[in-house]
């Protein structure tokens, strides 16, 4: 007879995460999640069936925590998208480091397809049908995820930002002015000033 589990999938995905937020996702394995919960490697398949299974855990997890209520009706629907947009990103920056798992998952994961109906159907609400709901949605994931690598790998207030405003002014004149404005650009500035950008576009 089987041992009996003596663990939660909770506390797998939650060991899961210490791993990717300590060492990135490439530290990411079923040696080191057993390691992290202090049994051997082969304990843990008595929980998941490899790696894959165990990734989905993880953005279970992560998306778990946005919430996908949808906002009330009586604000307009571009402010409606922001705050779902809001949400994820609120949920996400916090494991950075597991995005690439919430693309490569994100259709089995129970709480993201909940998330893009709410959205789906405030575009629906706000006249965006058709071809152009399927690119809305699309452009709004791809926005999110990308805002959040680049919040995470490259802010605008990192190194890489105070190097491009010293470049030399007669090549770059443009990048090196922008690149010194950016500066002082704060990340939820960044984030839903760029996202408004993409809202209107849907709007006209």
């Amino acid at each position: 007879m089987p041992r009996p589990r003596s663990l939660t999938l909770e506390q797998l995905a939650l060991a899961a995460l210490a791993v990717i937020d300590r060492d990135g996702l490439a530290g990411l394995s079923m040696r080191t999640v057993a390691k992290e919960l202090a049994m051997s490697p082969m304990g843990l398949y008595r929980y998941v069936a490899d790696r894959e299974e165990l990734e989905g855990l993880v953005v279970d997890r992560v998306l778990g925590a946005v919430d996908a209520t949808p906002p009330p009706a009586d604000s307009p629907w571009q402010e409606r998208v922001e705050t779902m947009a809001g949400r994820l990103r609120d949920a996400v920056i916090r494991h950075p480091g597991a995005i690439p798992l919430t693309v490569i998952h994100r259709h089995h994961a129970a709480a993201g397809l909940r998330w893009s109906e709410t959205v789906l159907g405030i575009l629906a609400e706000g006249g965006v049908d058709d071809v152009r709901r399927v690119v809305a949605l699309r452009a709004l994931h791809a926005y999110v995820t990308g805002a959040i690598q680049l919040e995470h790998l490259g802010a605008l207030s990192g190194d890489g930002t105070a190097v491009i405003a010293n470049l030399p002014k007669d090549r770059f004149p443009l990048l090196a002015e922008t690149a010194r404005t950016a500066g002082a650009v704060g990340p939820d500035e960044e984030f839903f000033g760029g996202l408004r950008l993409i809202l209107r576009g849907l709007a006209d």
